[in-house]
């Protein structure tokens, strides 16, 4: 039988009609995301004088940026270093190691490095909390507490699993052919890794350094534990420089939380295209 044709336009037409409910749905959801960021941003720029008698929500009417002046002169460049080198070293480290290791898992035919892949995913099981007293032990005795190496270390620890679990999979996607072909071209692994694996996988390696810089960056029980001098200080724990025992400096608080949260934005900014890509590849099988 023919299919009547303005019937089928109607469908069309239906089939195109705005989900308003999902619309609104978005629009809430975008308005709870951005109240709190719009209140950390106003308070930033509001006086302490007065601050708890004044209507939170109102952009203050003497705005100043006297706050973001007093977290400059608070060693803010040092805390922001420390943090720094340790994102980047834990990120770098992460990255490498998981990025062998995720092809040796997927190219070796052995049974001891397919189930090392279980192992890796018995580390996402261990939640970091459970493991603060071994950690702290084993730190002590190494004679690293008080060092930015001993936030290193836990750090990379802690983020292979979870990286190691993305490369794979992105990993698995890569065509069989190619390695095959490259195989009778003579090249060996190392050629393939880095001539073949990491090109491909470049949006995947992309997010997984955009989530583990992330979390190390926002890291505060590492650093609430296993260091103690002021000069070893990253900027998490920099926060309590604006507070003593009786108040709580909140504007100048949360001017450190915006200059803070700078590195990551432009982070994101130039690596989102790469993000959106790893996140909506490599686990199509």
């Amino acid at each position: 039988m023919m299919k009547d044709p303005r019937r089928a336009r109607r469908r069309k037409k239906g089939s195109e009609r705005p989900n308003v409910l999902a619309g609104l749905g978005g629009f809430v959801w975008l308005a709870i995301i951005i109240v709190p960021i719009y209140y950390i941003v106003i308070t930033s720029v509001r006086p302490e004088a007065g601050f708890f008698s004044s209507n939170q929500l109102v952009p203050p009417v003497n705005a100043t940026l006297s706050q973001y002046g007093l977290v400059l002169q608070s060693n803010f460049f040092l805390y922001l270093a420390n943090s720094v080198i340790v994102t980047v070293a834990t990120v770098v480290v992460t990255v490498f190691i998981s990025t062998m290791a995720g092809f040796a898992i997927v190219r070796s035919k052995t049974r001891f490095v397919r189930a090392s892949f279980t192992l890796f995913l018995l580390g996402l099981a261990i939640p970091i909390q459970a493991t603060i007293v071994p950690l702290f032990y084993m730190i002590s005795k190494t004679g690293l507490y008080d060092s930015l190496l001993a936030l290193i270390m836990p750090s990379i620890g802690f983020a292979i699993p979870i990286t190691v679990l993305i490369l794979t999979n992105f990993i698995r996607d890569i065509p069989i052919s190619l390695f095959e072909s490259m195989r009778l071209d003579g090249a060996t692994n190392w050629r393939m890794l880095f001539s073949l694996v990491i090109p491909l996988a470049r949006p995947a390696i992309v997010t997984v350094a955009l989530y583990d810089a992330l979390h190390v960056w926002n890291g505060f029980l590492f650093p609430l534990i296993l260091t103690q001098s002021p000069d070893k200080r990253v900027l998490p724990l920099s926060l309590w420089t604006f507070q003593n025992e009786f108040n709580v400096n909140i504007p100048a608080t949360l001017a450190a939380v915006v200059l803070s949260t700078l590195p990551i934005f432009v982070l994101y900014v130039f690596g989102r295209r790469q993000l959106i890509a790893g996140l909506t590849a490599g686990f199509t099988k």
